[in-house]
């Protein structure tokens, strides 16, 4: 009994510890650079950011479940490991028209100001390079759940993070060589040297 409890205290540790990592150390914008057009196109104001956070954020969950169950029910078995990057494409694509369809009936201004960001996501590395970093991780399914919940919450956080800043940003005077692009991506530059600083903890 004792030693089934230390098994699931030790499988709680690692997994919140892969949880917060997934989040802060190896955050998927700031330290993978990973989905940087959407992170910069969507983050003007705070409502579109989390509009746009939310959706990755389910898109990649499902995307990484119903990509770990394919990879391994039936591309490993039939030796087709060569599609995965096809297969899982089609997966998140798929995935992404179901929330554009919902989004568009129940939030028709989200929609609108999402504008074509919203299916891009489709091809947004941040939510492939999840799906992916899952399999060659070796997670099984639990770790995909976690990692992919925590590494898209980590996208949102800092999208919604970046917005309330370009938000402010906006209402200071800058100089006009440093406004719009240069002025962001000095920004997020000086938030990755933050969020590097996670990694001695």
């Amino acid at each position: 009994m004792k030693k089934k409890l230390s098994k699931l205290s030790i499988m709680c540790i690692l997994g919140l510890g892969l949880f917060v990592s997934s989040i802060l150390v190896e955050n998927v914008v700031l330290s993978k650079f990973l989905g940087m057009c959407p992170f910069i196109g969507t983050s003007s104001k705070e409502k579109t950011a989390i509009g746009m956070g939310i959706s990755v954020m389910i898109v990649t969950v499902l995307a990484s479940i119903l990509s770990y169950i394919i990879y391994h029910l039936i591309l490993v078995p039939t030796d087709a490991t060569y599609l995965t990057n096809t297969i899982f494409i089609f997966i998140i694509a798929s995935l992404v028209g179901i929330a554009e369809i919902i989004i568009k009936s129940k939030n028709k201004k989200l929609y609108k100001e999402l504008g074509i960001y919203l299916p891009l996501i489709t091809t947004n590395c941040a939510v492939l390079g999840i799906v992916l970093l899952n399999i060659n991780s070796n997670y099984n399914l639990i770790e995909t759940l976690v990692y992919s919940i925590g590494s898209s919450l980590g996208f949102t956080l800092v999208l919604y993070l970046f917005s309330t800043i370009r938000e402010e940003l906006c209402k200071k005077p800058i100089a006009e060589r440093f406004e719009g692009v240069p002025i962001a991506l000095i920004t997020i530059s000086l938030m990755a040297l933050i969020f590097a600083r996670f990694a001695t903890l």
